[in-house]
């Protein structure tokens, strides 16, 4: 086909057609070209809306967070150059605030999700090199957990009016089926050493054997073997026993620690009673109750996670767990206090917790709620030296009421003088200020639970060992804090921290 003028060849050109229905009227639509390439570089400020999480997860690792311990722990110039740990703290903070927890999610959301490619800068780390960064910053990635309360104190988000403590149990990375009782682990610890002194009169037959000629030798050990190498399934049964002695020394030295504690509390408690203070008497009651401890048959330990323990958790169900502890300030439910416990009851964590606290804040609260698993007579005592020193008014319920149980008013007059601690504790939370303090219990700290295990897909720890949980939980914790904090003030707070 010639042009008009027939200077030039003009080839047919097919017009592309929208495949489908055609539109009802000639209808001008807006430019959609799939394949059109950019003449510019694309912005990354141009990927998020105002006003996006990211965004201000960005700002706050780039501006406010103090990131000196980590940059501290790179001491070695020569190798390959690391990425920036600006980038890694940025997608582990924001991965944990929205649920994305896993290394591998991480990389997938690297090249799948905007927010990701943002805070990243359209770099993709390979799962490996986010796992061990999280590992060998774990401690500073959990100090996160400290600056994040910091944060919300300098933005008046933490009062310290009225504090709630509980906690929760958290599966561990590893499951229940892997854990054996103490029993169990004797019996099976004799019947291995039964198969490993088999197999290594086995082993001393086959050496005699393999002396008489180099073709036996070979067959028995390989042609590369050595006449003193063990058999691979002597070798293998040796590290299982390994294994059992470990879990069943484990069981018993917790068994001895628990016996000591016992027997050093009650001395002390007897010595106080009688108006005498020796403190070695009371070591010496501890170390003999430890030298006759002997752990209960169905005592378990793990071998996948030796650090977790059997607990019940609130559903009912027996899991491999920890127990995560955490106090919760009122106003605008800021956790003050995070940590994490290998023994399933909490009554050992009322002190420390509240403790841990103040420490944090700088702070006592005027009251502290805490539910009936805290309530024992040590505690009790705790309560009320912890009021006469720092003025923090406890609430602790005595026990669990039924269902649709109410609770009782209190009985007029005074309070009997042989009226015991638990009594005063019982008869104090009938009270109708009693009443209406401890009616916000639940209000305080239960929703945080539920946020950290919806939101952020926190049911179950990903690290292993007590370090790890702890340091994962109070990550955890730390994003729950920076979500309110977004929440309250978003950029405008951080602008102001950075200002």
């Amino acid at each position: 086909m010639r042009g008009e003028d027939g200077l030039f060849e003009i080839e047919p050109v097919e017009v592309k057609r929208t495949p489908g229905r055609p539109a009802a009227v000639d209808k001008t639509f807006r430019t959609f070209d799939p394949h059109q390439v950019l003449l510019l570089p694309p912005s990354l400020d141009d990927w998020l809306p105002e006003g996006h999480l990211a965004r201000f997860v960005a700002d706050l690792v780039d501006e406010v967070l103090d990131l000196s311990p980590i940059l501290a722990d790179y001491t070695e110039k020569r190798g390959y150059p690391p990425y920036d740990p600006r980038l890694m703290v940025r997608l582990l903070i924001y991965g944990y605030t929205t649920g994305v927890r896993s290394s591998r999610a991480i990389e997938r959301k690297c090249s799948d999700d905007v927010a990701f490619r943002f805070l990243a800068a359209d770099q993709t780390p390979d799962f490996r090199s986010i796992a061990r960064f999280r590992r060998r910053h774990l401690d500073a990635l959990a100090d996160l957990f400290t600056q994040s309360l910091h944060l919300a104190t300098k933005l008046g988000m933490v009062k310290m009016g009225r504090v709630a403590l509980d906690g929760t149990k958290l599966e561990a990375n590893a499951s229940k089926h892997k854990a054996m009782s103490y029993g169990r682990l004797i019996d099976k610890e004799e019947q291995v050493e039964a198969e490993i002194a088999a197999l290594e009169a086995k082993a001393a037959a086959l050496l005699a054997d393999a002396e008489a000629t180099d073709e036996a030798e070979d067959a028995t050990f390989g042609v590369d073997g050595k006449d003193m190498d063990l058999p691979a399934e002597l070798d293998r049964r040796e590290k299982r026993l390994a294994r059992l002695q470990a879990a069943r020394a484990q069981i018993e030295a917790e068994a001895a620690d628990k016996a000591r504690r016992h027997a050093e509390d009650k001395e002390r408690r007897r010595r106080q009673r009688t108006g005498t203070n020796d403190q070695q008497a009371v070591i010496d009651a501890g170390e003999a109750a430890a030298a006759k401890a002997r752990p209960k048959p169905k005592a378990q330990a793990n071998f996948t996670d030796p650090d977790s323990r059997i607990m019940k958790n609130s559903d009912g169900a027996y899991i491999q767990a920890y127990n995560a502890q955490a106090v919760v300030d009122e106003a605008l439910q800021v956790i003050t206090a995070a940590d994490v416990m290998t023994n399933a009851s909490d009554a050992l964590n009322y002190t420390t917790m509240l403790d841990q606290s103040a420490q944090n804040t700088g702070r006592h609260p005027k009251q502290a709620l805490v539910d009936a698993g805290y309530c024992s007579e040590t505690n009790l005592e705790a309560a009320r030296e912890r009021q006469l020193a720092c003025g923090t008014d406890t609430f602790m319920a005595t026990g669990r009421l039924g269902h649709d149980e109410q609770v009782q008013p209190a009985p007029r007059g005074r309070i009997p003088k042989d009226a015991t601690l638990k009594e005063r504790m019982a008869r104090k939370l009938r009270t109708k200020p009693g009443r209406k303090a401890y009616s916000r219990r639940k209000a305080i700290v239960e929703p945080v639970f539920g946020q950290i295990t919806t939101c952020q897909n926190g049911r179950q720890l990903l690290l292993r060992g007590e370090d790890g949980a702890r340091g994962e939980w109070r990550l955890l914790a730390a994003c729950h804090n920076l979500r309110k904090i977004f929440r309250h003030a978003g950029t405008a707070g951080i602008a102001a921290l950075a200002g």
